[in-house]
């Protein structure tokens, strides 16, 4: 069925697979914690979710945890997943951590928040903006997307996060999109990896999805798989925007999206 055959009515959006159960600091991994995020997801209609915390904060997930809320909500797909980014600091640490723990994980995010700052992520709102003034653009642009595709060299990514969050300031450059993010995009058709579809940034000042339609339709060119992602950091942001998103799906002719368990990606049907 075509894109304009069909409504926004035919797409149930069913996972959220980029959630911050701990928000930005450490909070160890309970019932009372991780509940709520069950009850929103089944509110919202949502079957499969996915906790992805920083890895900075890994100190707080418990798996244990994890599997006692699957047991306690049979009906929903709850994944243990987590966020490596390129922390100069931490995540050091949070990929030994991720490699020690790699079967009992689900899923692994792969972002980008630091440039040349080690002590401010670039993304901060509104302080990281700083970071690009009187900088060329096009330059920052392509410096992240080489930083992207390093940390999707790990070998330790299943999905990249917001891939476009360099924009996140509202800064464009002056290079089309597209060309800046062909060599990301096709590193990641080659190494079998997932790009997320985010609510995010329209909760940012470029209020603008990630990632954005160009860079998008290039995906879907090159046969990207996508996931569905909120980038919660409250269970009240859960799905956040995914009535909005689900007609930008429509408007793309995307008719699958990609869930994951043990690392092992699953195409379904929206």
């Amino acid at each position: 069925m075509r894109a304009d055959q069909t409504s926004t009515k035919n797409y149930q959006l069913f996972s959220d697979y980029h959630t911050h159960p701990q928000g930005h600091r450490v909070q160890r991994y309970t019932q009372a914690l991780l509940q709520p995020w069950a009850d929103s997801a089944r509110r919202l209609g949502l079957l499969d979710i996915a906790f992805t915390d920083h890895d900075r904060y890994h100190a707080g997930i418990d798996f244990d945890e994890i599997e006692r809320l699957r047991d306690r909500n049979p009906d929903l797909q709850i994944r243990a997943g987590i966020e490596l980014d390129n922390d100069p600091i931490h995540s050091a640490t949070g990929r030994n951590w991720i490699e020690k723990h790699w079967d009992k994980l689900d899923f692994v995010l792969g972002s980008i928040h630091f440039l040349d700052r080690d002590d401010q992520m670039f993304d901060s709102v509104p302080d990281g903006a700083a970071q690009f003034e009187g900088r060329n653009i096009d330059a920052i642009y392509a410096n992240y997307f080489g930083r992207v595709r390093e940390i999707a060299a790990t070998g330790l990514i299943d999905c990249l996060a917001h891939l476009d969050l360099v924009k996140i300031h509202g800064h464009r450059p002056s290079a089309d999109i597209a060309s800046l993010a062909n060599e990301t995009l096709d590193f990641v058709r080659d190494h079998d990896l997932a790009i997320e579809l985010s609510t995010a940034g329209w909760r940012k000042p470029v209020n603008e999805a990630y990632p954005g339609d160009r860079i998008a339709k290039l995906a879907i060119e090159k046969g990207v798989p996508f996931t569905t992602a909120s980038d919660a950091h409250s269970h009240a942001q859960l799905g956040d925007k995914f009535p909005a998103l689900a007609q930008r799906i429509v408007s793309f002719g995307i008719q699958q999206v990609c869930v994951f368990e043990k690392h092992k990606r699953t195409q379904l049907p929206l």
